[in-house]
């Protein structure tokens, strides 16, 4: 059997130990030694050489083995399930006993640590499921929405956020608000929040808030000069120490709230108005035949027509605005049938004839040799119809002339319906305005009576019920031409095909 290392290495010592001591006897020994002193001195120490060998290399290949056992169980120890060492080891017994139990200790300390990395990663992993929610539910926001941390320096921000306030947001992250908001005035609101640490109160300031976009000079729609008001919230977060953490700040555009309060308020006052004049006409009457002043049977007859017009005027005030309250309100009840457009212009025509007779206008039809078929609701199309030819016929000055056209197109399988007039024109800063509750271009209020309802509820009729498209084509002396187009099929039911 070969010897190991450590055995090889003990008999190159042993070999090494004996020549040396050979030497040193050989080199003291007097001269006059002969050769069989010497030779017996060379014997003798080969002799011991071997029996040193036949004793030590088993020790040796014991030691060799048991260092190698030792090696391999220290390269297996990551293994919880291997022993460290084998059980036919016993010289290194009590050094395998130390060291298994040294190996133990750092096994349950690397499972303690593995175990607390695991937790760590599911925890690092829920928490930015969490983040992510919370940063996709921000971006879903209308209202900006940023959140700093205890150094001011912004953590989170949506996009709404970085359109209000002229910013990246992907660049934003983690950098001072000083650096990313130029708004000084916010910044200042966002520092004293954090400064004050109030955890209980919300904090709620109107600021106005310059469109970094908008040019100097111009200010949008909806906006004052100097900016969009915006309704600040602030709000601070505490950590675990019941230290602040940060602040959330929120900004609401109170510009859409602020033009539905205007609208409210103009309405109410409108409608006052408008219910007014003709209750004031119908009580004045009224007072004047119970005073009576209508001495014979002919004034009687006037007062009581022109309390019946007024009647008549207040009755299509109100039904109006009933009307144009459903539609807005999505209530209306819509009675949808196949209408044919040809039919309705000529019954509309029929209708309008004596009034158009009065002033000498002339009425044409112009309707394609097409099928002119709509799915609609034939009452409230009617409607539309002869609102917009009682319109021309008012504001078209006696012996002129009404056309109605209606023809269809196929690239948009809609009927195109239009009103024509020889009138007195629209101004240009009236177009925009036209289909407004209850808007009435001033110098035409003298011509003819009307509430100032009737072509806002022709364009609720056309866009919100039947999704058409409606608009009007005039210049200042030269007439108006108000179309309308609705399509051949009802759009809801091509969507839910």
């Amino acid at each position: 059997m070969k010897a190991g290392k450590i055995s090889s290495l003990l008999l190159v010592l042993l070999i090494t130990a004996l020549a040396t001591v050979v030497r040193v006897f050989l080199m003291d020994a007097q001269s006059d030694l002969d050769a069989s002193v010497v030779s017996q001195a060379v014997g003798f120490a080969s002799v011991v050489a071997g029996a040193s060998f036949i004793v030590l290399a088993p020790v040796g290949i014991a030691i060799d083995r048991a260092i190698a056992n030792l090696r391999r169980g220290i390269e297996g120890a990551s293994d919880a399930n291997t022993p460290v060492f084998s059980p036919g080891m016993r010289l290194m017994r009590p050094v395998a006993r130390a060291f298994t139990a040294t190996v133990d200790v750092f096994r349950q300390r690397e499972q303690s640590l593995r175990s607390q990395l695991s937790d760590l990663e599911i925890r690092h992993r829920v928490s930015e499921a969490e983040r992510r929610q919370i940063e996709a539910v921000l971006h879903a926001l209308r209202d900006a929405v940023i959140v700093t941390d205890a150094f001011n320096e912004i953590v989170m921000a949506n996009q709404a956020a970085a359109n209000i306030l002229g910013f990246d947001r992907k660049t934003s992250i983690h950098k001072p608000i000083d650096e990313v908001i130029s708004d000084t005035t916010l910044c200042t609101l966002i520092r004293d929040a954090r400064d004050t640490a109030n955890f209980t109160d919300t904090r709620h300031v109107e600021h106005t808030v310059s469109d970094p976009k908008a040019k100097p000079g111009r200010a949008q729609a909806g906006q004052g000069a100097a900016g969009t008001v915006y309704d600040v919230t602030l709000a601070c977060v505490e950590n675990h120490k019941r230290e602040v953490a940060g602040v959330v700040t929120i900004l609401h555009d109170l510009t859409r709230e602020r033009e539905l309060s205007q609208m409210k308020s103009d309405f109410v006052s409108k409608a006052s108005h408008e219910l007014r004049t003709p209750l004031s006409s119908i009580r004045a009457y009224v007072e004047m035949l119970v005073d009576g002043e209508a001495t014979d049977e002919g004034a009687r007859h006037e007062f009581y027509r022109i309390m019946q017009n007024e009647t008549e005027r207040l009755s299509r005030l109100i039904d109006n605005m009933l009307n144009i309250s459903r539609i807005e309100a999505g209530i209306v009840q819509i009675d949808r049938e196949n209408v044919d457009i040809k039919a309705l212009v000529a019954r509309a025509a029929h209708t309008i004839e004596p009034q158009a007779r009065e002033k000498r206008i002339t009425l044409h039809q112009r309707m394609a040799d097409v099928d002119l078929t709509v799915e609609g609701d034939a009452d409230m199309l009617y409607q539309v119809v002869l609102n917009l030819m009682s319109n021309s016929v008012k504001y078209t000055p006696e012996g002129g002339r009404v056309t109605v056209a209606a023809d269809s197109d196929n690239l948009t399988r809609s009927v195109l319906v239009s009103v024509s007039d020889t009138g007195l024109g629209i101004p240009p800063d009236a177009l925009p305005r036209l289909f407004d509750k209850f808007f009435r271009v001033e110098n035409y209020k003298r011509v003819a009576k009307g509430t100032g309802l009737g072509l806002s509820l022709c364009k609720h009729i056309v866009e919100t019920v039947h999704h058409g498209q409606i608009g009007v084509d005039s210049k200042l002396g030269m007439g108006s031409k108000f179309w309308f187009s609705v399509p051949m099929t009802y759009a809801g039911a091509r969507a839910a095909a």
